[in-house]
């Protein structure tokens, strides 16, 4: 085993996925929950994003070339999610979430805000699974495979102590803060999104982009 080799495969995806540049983003999706149920919400995103990982490292080139999708296709659609969750949050419409009084309906929207945004796109999104694609083609071992599998588990981990400071956060700005943020935050991810696109659309018609 390489350990350096996994070492940068971590770093790379601390600064793809930037889980601390989320932390704002998670305060305002889970501004409706209590501490208990931000927890949750947080295990259940990072553990979406394991698997996620997980399953890109062993089939997920298989599964692109399968149904003969290129990754600036796949870059183009995960941008115009994202950009479509950033008009969202541009209307404050994330902090009126409401939660139905029944527990199964209840758990269910939790989740779903774990896994969708949070995990996909925000965490595992087109760079990082786009990444971990080129990486895991580039060595592709079952050495290398286990390596990187442990290495994304690690990460996932560290993810959500991370997570678990929100609270603190969440505390510190308060109502007022949350809504200026999400407005920010919205504003910033559609700027991502835009960028996603842009890339992906380059990688479709490069002559357009010259």
């Amino acid at each position: 085993m390489d350990l350096m080799l996994y070492v940068k495969f971590f770093l790379g995806l601390i600064a793809i996925i930037n889980p601390v540049g989320l932390l704002p983003v998670f305060v305002t999706l889970t501004s409706h929950q209590t501490e208990v149920e931000r927890n949750h919400t947080g295990k259940v995103a990072n553990f979406a994003v394991v698997i996620i990982l997980l399953t890109t490292i062993f089939i997920g080139e298989h599964i692109l070339n399968m149904f003969s999708i290129s990754l600036s296709a796949f870059r183009i659609a995960g941008g115009s999610l994202i950009a479509i969750i950033a008009m969202s949050m541009l209307q404050g419409k994330l902090s009126q979430v409401k939660r139905n009084q029944e527990e199964d309906r209840e758990a269910s929207g939790m989740d779903s805000v774990a896994v969708v945004p949070l995990a996909l796109p925000l965490m595992a999104g087109p760079g990082a699974i786009s990444s971990v694609i080129v990486f895991s083609s580039t060595n592709n071992s079952l050495v290398d495979m286990i390596g990187m599998s442990i290495t994304v588990i690690i990460f996932g981990l560290m993810s959500f102590g991370l997570f678990r400071m929100a609270p603190i956060i969440f505390k510190v700005l308060g109502t007022t803060g949350i809504n200026v943020i999400t407005r920010l935050m919205g504003l910033l991810m559609l700027s991502i999104g835009i960028e996603v696109i842009a890339a992906g659309i380059k990688g479709l018609f490069p002559t357009l982009m010259s």
